[in-house]
């Protein structure tokens, strides 16, 4: 959609014309016009979120990292176009979640690696580690063997927290099929785990 602002719009008289902005499409529409300190701010803001969905994902500390600032690369490459039309936090995802299928794809065309454990988080209690690790293994695991919609949708919402209509806007689905996904990655998470936890 083409930008229906006329030049010299101030970015507060730009953001009028959408209704329900949220702080973060404010400081997006900042990196629209420019300013770097915007950016670096959303910047901040998002990386541990976006480290967080990407290596729940793929099970890759390092991958996620390389994801999460590819995301942001495409996000400050797209800002002339940026119109704010849903929350912020919808933009990022979906350009994240298109990151991530392009990732899957690879991943099809190559072998899958399997997880590190020396990318996984220092644990307090050094007799709790080998249980840790194990469990977050199989869990890395079994999301990896769920559909890429299953995955996707379970991850917003529990980590990201997004809510249903959210979710449907950045996956471009209906609530109710957002609901199944994530019935279905409930449901198959559980009887993969059952006998480790």
């Amino acid at each position: 959609m083409e930008n229906e602002t006329t030049e010299g719009t101030s970015p507060a008289e730009g953001l009028a014309q959408y209704t329900d902005v949220d702080a973060d499409s404010a400081l997006m529409w900042r990196v629209r016009e420019g300013d770097e300190v915007a950016l670096a701010q959303l910047i901040e803001r998002w990386k541990t979120p976006l480290l967080n969905f990407f290596y729940r994902s793929l099970g890759s500390y390092s991958q996620a990292e390389d994801l999460a600032q590819t995301t942001f690369i495409r996000i400050y490459r797209g800002a002339s176009r940026y119109e704010p039309k849903a929350k912020f936090s919808t933009y990022l995802f979906h350009v994240a979640r298109r990151l991530l299928i392009n990732e899957y794809r690879h991943r099809q065309r190559k072998p899958l690696e399997t997880v590190d454990p020396m990318e996984l988080p220092a644990i307090s209690n050094p007799d709790d580690e080998r249980d840790v690790r194990e469990i977050e293994e199989a869990f890395n695991k079994a999301i990896s063997r769920l559909p890429e919609k299953h995955a996707t949708a379970l991850l917003l919402l529990k980590q990201q927290e997004l809510s249903y209509e959210e979710i449907a806007n950045m996956m471009d689905a209906s609530v109710g099929a957002v609901k199944t996904w994530i019935f279905r990655a409930r449901t198959q998470l559980k009887d993969e785990l059952r006998n480790i936890l």
